[in-house]
């Protein structure tokens, strides 16, 4: 009954070979998610410590946005919840205007990634460089990594850091070689079990190795518990205790907007990253939705708001889990961990989740990219170093804004230098400039400079066959060129233009042409600007 009603509920998404659901991925989807929610476990705590609320705050986001997202998200097989990325950015406005703020503004942060879902906006994720992935994989590694340090500080002793990073004492003597020992040895299970037996997902079987090793020995080192507890109820519907006035609006308005951002964000990276793994495209508006309605009502439930995570995401792909299955077990067992097994969840050492995480962190961090940067441009070497750098230092969204305008910036000077000419005298004595390169601002005041209207002939005939005129200011490049001319009491003719050129030539006012379209190659053969009707001057 089960097993007809998940493939109900995944249709295509079910189908990894082309089959149905069978008892065997069913055992392996299960087994992923329960590898996941115990990994959400101590991520959730520390992220609402951080973010400075209690940690039911952080738990209770990771069980309704990893549900929602998992049940209607764009890909199956990922993984949502409250994440540190997120946790930075909230501990500053909870300090200041409290618990209930943060609820609303988790409220409106949803309904704006509804919007953009809904106008289809995701879609623009695709501008994002390779270099800026390779840059965010890198960046969020190192993150993940840093993260974890703060579970080898003496529990009780931390508070919020950044990144996740709790700022305490640190563990010494037998507890910290312990500690160490521990993480350790469960990566190594990690790395060796797949070649012992596929039945139990290796970071299971690390976790579960460590905890009877730690129990049976009566081990003196730090557990799940020790975080803080992590029992209680049902999420309980909460209207947000705000005062519903403009000023209210006007105080969450812009921290939403920056949640939302970074949500949006990381999801869709996130989102593209899952897609590489598991050989899928698409979905990014259908994750915007997913996002947004996961964040709206975890508002009024009070949880702390959430997005992809990366490293869960991770877990559960390397664990084989490629349907929704796997994200919505996680989510109940969450759940049920909250309600019914807090006490044995807390006795699991924090080694062996440190140990998986850290796994986590080798097979993210693009090794490749220190090959890649020897041989791609400098450029893009650069982005890569500076989104990382940038991703660590500040959060996702500014070092992804960031690594795009300089990506930007970078495309836009290198096509600038390529603008060039070459020259040619007609047999009736007018001289042909051949532009070569794309017209664009960039390169107009480069444009500009290839044409010696003082020494040219009384007939110039400029020829774009080997150019392509893109905005206003490759426009108004043109009318300059053309105004120098009429001043010297010279005229000029444009050729081979396209028509979307002529359309913009035309809808800009600035040059009166006649056009004589070629049938067969459907572009415009000639263009005369006609001396003393060039407007403006």
């Amino acid at each position: 009954m089960l097993a007809s009603f998940v493939n109900r509920l995944e249709e295509a998404d079910l189908k990894p070979s082309g089959k149905n659901l069978t008892p065997d991925r069913l055992r392996i989807e299960i087994l992923s998610g329960l590898t996941v929610a115990l990994a959400l476990v101590p991520e959730a705590v520390a992220f609402a410590f951080v973010a400075g609320v209690d940690p039911l705050v952080g738990l209770y986001a990771a069980f309704i946005v990893g549900l929602i997202t998992a049940l209607i998200g764009g890909r199956p097989g990922m993984i949502s919840g409250a994440t540190g990325a997120l946790a930075v950015v909230m501990v500053a406005f909870v300090a200041l205007h409290g618990v209930e703020y943060l609820f609303a503004a988790v409220v409106l942060m949803g309904l704006i990634q509804l919007v953009v879902g809904f106008m289809h906006w995701g879609k623009f994720i695709r501008l994002v460089p390779h270099p800026v992935m390779l840059g965010f994989v890198n960046g969020l590694a190192i993150v993940i990594f840093l993260a974890q340090l703060g579970q080898f500080q003496v529990p009780g002793t931390a508070h919020g850091g950044s990144h996740g990073i709790p700022n305490g004492d640190w563990l010494t003597g037998t507890k910290l070689y312990l500690m160490l020992a521990l993480t350790a040895l469960t990566m190594a299970i990690i790395w060796i079990w797949p070649r012992i037996t596929n039945l139990i997902p290796s970071p299971l079987a690390g976790i579960g190795i460590i905890a009877i090793i730690v129990i049976g020995l009566g081990l003196d080192v730090p557990l799940v518990g020790d975080l803080a507890s992590i029992e209680g109820g049902l999420p309980p519907f909460h209207i947000p205790m705000v005062p519903l006035t403009l000023e209210t609006l006007w105080i969450i308005l812009p921290f939403s907007l920056v949640l939302a951002a970074i949500g949006l964000i990381e999801s869709l990276l996130t989102l593209n990253l899952v897609g590489e793994i598991v050989g899928k495209r698409g979905g990014a508006s259908q994750e915007c939705i997913a996002q947004g309605v996961a964040n709206t009502v975890t508002g009024f439930f009070g949880g702390m708001g959430g997005c992809a995570m990366i490293g869960q995401s991770m877990i559960n792909v390397k664990s084989g889990g490629r349907t929704r299955i796997a994200g919505t077990v996680a989510a109940l067992f969450l759940l049920a961990f909250i309600l019914f097994a807090s006490g044995l969840i807390e006795k699991i050492p924090l080694a062996a989740l440190v140990g998986v995480m850290f796994m986590v962190v080798i097979g993210t961090f693009a090794w490749n990219s220190f090959k890649i940067m020897t041989k791609v441009p400098r450029m893009d070497a650069f982005v890569i170093v500076l989104v990382t750098v940038v991703t660590v230092l500040t959060n996702l969204a500014i070092a992804v804004v960031v690594g795009v305008i300089v990506s930007a910036l970078a495309y836009a000077w290198s096509n600038a230098r390529r603008i060039h000419a070459e020259t040619e005298t007609t047999e009736d004595g007018a001289k042909i400039y051949k532009v070569n390169g794309p017209l664009f601002f960039g390169s107009a005041d480069g444009f500009v400079e290839l044409f010696d209207v003082a020494g040219d002939p009384k007939s110039v005939i400029i020829d774009f066959a080997g150019s392509r005129v893109a905005d206003h200011s490759a426009l108004q490049a043109i009318e300059d060129v053309a105004a120098k001319y009429e001043e010297q009491g010279k005229s000029i003719q444009l050729r081979h233009l396209t028509h979307d050129c002529h359309s913009l030539l035309s809808k800009a006012g600035h040059l009166i042409v006649d056009s004589d379209d070629d049938p067969d190659y459907e572009i415009a053969v000639d263009y005369s600007v006609k001396t003393g009707i060039i407007g403006g001057h």
